[in-house]
């Protein structure tokens, strides 16, 4: 299983990025797709995810109303479509694939949750 993500970039607050991610090796459909991020010092968080085959999407309270998780099944892919950006939304962005399907409670949070992990992006806001 492979992930590459890709859509990273400088951008200035309150702008707009796309992040994409490629699956291979896995049916996107069967499993949960998530994306998460990092700042140096500081442990991965969650940002959003799909819980299998999208029926149903989640996401931190930092980013919700401005992020958008969504999936492409045919193209095995999965977006994260950020508006409205902010500083503190710099970060490595890292989409994350789990076999799991269902979760008790926010398990879904949880890195530790996903087995195959993509390559990361850099997101950079300026103020």
């Amino acid at each position: 299983v492979q992930l590459q993500a890709s859509g990273g970039g400088l951008v200035q607050a309150g702008g707009s990025l796309r992040l994409s991610c490629a699956a291979s090796g896995r049916t996107f459909s069967r499993s949960t797709m998530g994306w998460f991020r990092q700042t140096p010092g500081k442990e991965r968080e969650f940002v959003a995810a799909i819980i299998r085959s999208g029926s149903s999407a989640v996401y931190a309270d930092s980013v919700k109303g401005r992020f958008t998780i969504s999936g492409d099944n045919a193209k095995n892919t999965v977006y994260l479509q950020m508006n409205s950006l902010k500083p503190d939304d710099t970060a490595v962005y890292f989409c994350a694939s789990s076999i799991l399907g269902y979760f008790r409670g926010s398990g879904y949070t949880d890195k530790d949750k996903y087995d195959t992990w993509g390559q990361g992006t850099q997101v950079t806001v300026s103020s």
